[in-house]
């Protein structure tokens, strides 16, 4: 799952990622209001944490810019102004959820996970489909009731797959996924088939049905009724 974390308080940015990151989730930062529309016009985000005060402008710019472009990233206000109309606002312009300095860490990750699981998968902790049953929480996948041991990255490869089920997903946006910024440096993107081969064969092996199809010369497509 990747995050973008809009937030000029560069500890504060520092220690979010680093207890983010230890929950497998990939984060990317934004510390000006120009970095942050540049982001978030090139990228697509599981969830945006969004400071409203910023150097060079206001996070509820940003906010305007998203529904404008009709973006479907999750987003959480996080600021030290605790004003009733900045809250309600943020809120009408479609923000998620709204978290007021100081708080804590786990608490951010509960809220950042909710909208996650709401958007998603319909508010769900056990995603199941047929033989495939996966326990988000627990981060486990079991097929006819047999576990098996993913990766992090086939884990959430997995969970991204099934999170856009039936599109077509290109490699390009699979190698972003997984590496954020750093996909622009890379010469190809075989890391991404490597992984895809590795998560196919896991499932397959263990008995799972074909659900995963490669889209041959555009990407991949998880099938599901």
């Amino acid at each position: 799952m990747k995050i973008l974390i809009i937030e000029d308080e560069k500890e504060l940015a520092k220690s979010i990622s680093e207890y983010l990151s230890g929950e497998s989730y990939l984060c990317e930062f934004a510390a000006t209001f120009g970095e942050a529309m540049d982001k978030i016009e090139a990228f697509n985000y599981d969830c945006i944490l969004l400071d409203i005060m910023l150097p060079g402008g206001n996070g509820l710019t940003i906010l305007e810019e998203l529904k404008k472009q009709n973006k479907q990233d999750g987003v959480i206000i996080i600021s030290a102004k605790n004003a009733l109309d900045d809250k309600i606002k943020g809120l009408q312009l479609g923000a998620d959820d709204y978290l007021t300095k100081p708080f804590h860490l786990s608490e951010l990750m509960a809220r950042i996970y909710s909208i996650i699981r709401r958007k998603q998968f319909n508010n769900s902790n056990i995603i199941k489909q047929n033989e495939l049953q996966i326990d988000l929480l627990a981060k486990s996948v079991s097929i006819n009731n047999k576990m098996i041991i993913l990766t992090k990255k086939e884990f959430d490869l997995l969970i991204y797959f099934i999170g856009n089920k039936n599109k077509v997903i290109s490699k390009s946006t699979l190698a972003e996924h997984l590496s954020g910024d750093f996909a622009d440096m890379l010469d190809n993107h075989d890391f991404v088939y490597a992984h895809v081969k590795n998560l196919k064969k896991k499932l397959y092996d263990a008995g799972c049905e074909h659900y995963l199809k490669t889209v041959y010369g555009t990407g991949y497509k998880w099938e599901s009724n």
